[in-house]
């Protein structure tokens, strides 16, 4: 049996598993499963509108997990999309709110490349540390993570608030920072084309240029890279600013396309989902496109079956993370070599 039909039969049994469990946790809830199913794909393909949820959801996941993938790819373990989301966000409404007479073309463009900047400044200095010290990023990016959520608590309570609203949110911002709608009357606006042109040019940035070429072979073999010359510091600590500036786009695209404020919980935990579309995407920007589609539609159709059949969206959660384990732990179970 050749590599990838065992890969797919794999898949398959893996599929096959997750239904057969995610079946069984409907059925132990009370639900009834054909209303359940019947729930869930209608919530994800029974109208226009919800179809536009999903790819609004995935909108996101598609950004942050490409910042996820380059900084896996080099090996700079990045686990805080989380916080470089919020730097984003934070970025965009400053941008808003200090200069509000911008035209929407510079308005825009000023608001991705600060968003840009901003999660890229929050992810390059663990970067920077673990390549210099060698600390470890995982821990720092998960503290900042927790620094960047309760700045934008400190932040909606005091400068970026709106003091004509007692709770801790920033004001509207102006029209010139909302990105374009795509499909009225949904919600799903342009932030997906930004994900999409992202996703295009990572591949090519980390598969068709000599940059890239280091960037992987340092998160194959750092001491290989250093006896090829490779400046392994220095690559660490790009792709730590290309992973960040990447996740802090998500904050941008969720300011300037659904919220148009600042408020407290911007992300629903999308930095840490976006390390599992990146492990169930291969770290492939293509492939990452795909299990963010498919992540975005679990989440979307379990909302709909606990709308309408009262079975609880922490299924979801469960079944994302046996989809994980079942598919990192192919290799052992079904003798699968990664690709």
């Amino acid at each position: 049996m050749n590599r990838s039909t065992r890969n797919a039969i794999s898949l398959v049994a893996v599929g096959v598993f997750v239904l057969v469990v995610s079946l069984l946790l409907i059925a132990m809830v009370g639900s009834s499963i054909p209303k359940a199913l019947s729930s869930f794909l209608r919530g994800i393909v029974g109208s226009t509108y919800s179809i536009g949820e999903v790819l609004v959801r995935a909108t996101p996941l598609i950004l942050a997990a490409l910042g996820v993938s380059v900084g896996f790819r080099t090996g700079f373990l990045n686990i805080g999309a989380e916080g470089q989301i919020y730097l984003g966000a934070i970025a965009v409404t400053w941008l808003g709110m200090t200069f509000p007479n911008l035209p929407p073309v510079l308005m825009i463009t000023f608001a991705l490349i600060l968003g840009f900047l901003a999660g890229g400044f929050w992810s390059v200095v663990p970067g920077i540390l673990k390549a210099k010290f060698g600390l470890s990023e995982i821990i720092n990016t998960i503290m900042l993570n927790y620094i960047a959520i309760n700045l934008v608590g400190i932040l909606v309570r005091t400068s970026l608030k709106d003091p004509t609203y007692p709770y801790p949110m920033s004001p509207i911002l102006p029209e010139s920072t909302y990105f374009p709608m795509l499909l009225l009357p949904t919600r799903l606006h342009a932030g997906l084309i930004l994900a999409l042109v992202c996703a295009a040019l990572v591949y090519l940035l980390m598969f068709r240029t000599s940059t890239g070429f280091c960037m992987r072979a340092v998160g194959l073999n750092k001491r290989a890279s250093i006896c090829s010359g490779i400046s392994v510091t220095g690559h660490v600590v790009l792709s730590s600013l290309i992973s960040g500036g990447l996740a802090g786009l998500a904050g941008v695209s969720e300011i300037a396309g659904l919220h148009h404020r600042l408020i407290e919980g911007i992300s629903p935990s999308y930095g840490y989902l976006a390390i599992v579309v990146s492990l169930l995407g291969k770290n492939h920007p293509f492939l990452i496109i795909l299990s963010a589609l498919g992540i975005a539609a679990l989440q979307v159709g379990s909302m709909a079956m606990q709308r309408s059949s009262g079975v609880p969206t922490s299924i979801a959660s469960i079944i994302m993370g046996l989809l994980v384990i079942m598919i990192l732990a192919r290799k052992q179970l079904f003798g699968c070599k990664e690709e």
